[in-house]
């Protein structure tokens, strides 16, 4: 297939990029840990004071850390700047339906959507938190429309997804189960393509979405998604509960120097952190750049 996208003018993260893990913010350690463990399947893989690591079952990659804030606000309905959603990428549809299943067997309710690319199940934890747990379609069945990725939500074949998982129960989430993606409410559209892709090095993939614009590295559907679609919403706070940072692993060193230069050239601040770059941008919401562990 013909590459999707735009790439950015300068500096381009390599094609290997991908989503590390992701922080939040909870009010309620215990209450977080509960539902990520018996509605989401995840398995606890340390706890240490107010901060709990979660990953899929037969595999130790840390996908979520819970940090506990007491008394953090729950999202409002109308949703606050930064975090829309944070993405559970599955391996395979089967395991997509096994969860449906899992959803239906337990009551939970749960919004669900066909994009073409991808078929999607989405949640929210119980500070209102939004979830998307998700399979991607193969990437030979992706369109392509004058460069863009034809992506759309289209209602969900719930019986179709349901029978690919053969009958077989939902043990939690299995291995090979990663963050495929993270959405952001911003702002502005072209301030957050600025930062993402001028400065960041993502391509444009997907930009005549109404009020969005969607990005990613390798001809991937979407890394970053961002929209405007809370618009006279506030930026949280350190007093909700949040996205606190999310990761992007590179391959090199090389490419974490190249992202945090280019960051700096597009006019947003960058910090150090070990061998990690940090970076936000205008409404707070923080990138932790490095190389795999």
């Amino acid at each position: 297939m013909e590459r999707a996208g735009i790439a950015p003018s300068g500096f381009r993260l390599p094609d290997e990029t991908h989503i590390g893990r992701v922080r939040l913010q909870v009010a309620d350690l215990d209450r977080s840990v509960t539902y990520y463990e018996n509605v989401l399947g995840m398995r606890t893989l340390s706890r240490s004071g107010g901060s709990v690591q979660l990953g899929a079952h037969g595999d130790d990659r840390t996908l979520l850390e819970l940090i506990e804030k007491v008394g953090a606000r729950p999202v409002p309905r109308r949703g606050l700047l930064g975090l829309y959603h944070f993405a559970i990428l599955l391996p395979d549809r089967a395991a997509l339906g096994r969860f449906i299943e899992h959803l239906e067997e337990i009551g939970t309710y749960a919004g669900m959507s066909d994009h073409l690319v991808s078929e999607a199940v989405y949640l929210s934890d119980p500070d209102g938190l939004g979830i998307e747990v998700y399979a991607d379609r193969p990437r030979d069945a992706w369109r392509l429309a004058d460069r863009q990725l034809e992506m759309a939500t289209k209602p969900l074949d719930v019986a179709s997804v349901i029978a690919s998982a053969g009958g077989t129960k939902w043990d939690g989430l299995p291995p090979g189960t990663v963050i495929g993606h993270v959405h952001f409410y911003v702002g502005d559209i072209d301030r957050a393509a600025s930062f993402y892709h001028e400065g960041l090095g993502l391509d444009k993939i997907v930009w005549s979405y109404p009020g969005a614009l969607f990005m990613s590295a390798g001809g991937y559907h979407h890394h970053v998604g961002v929209n405007t679609w809370a618009a006279g919403a506030s930026p949280a706070t350190d007093d909700d509960a949040r996205l606190v940072e999310w990761e992007l692993i590179v391959p090199a060193a090389t490419a974490v120097q190249g992202a945090a230069a280019s960051i700096a050239t597009a006019g947003f601040a960058i910090e150090r952190d070990g061998d990690a770059m940090l970076a936000s941008d205008d409404w707070g919401i923080r990138l932790r750049l490095r190389t795999p562990n």
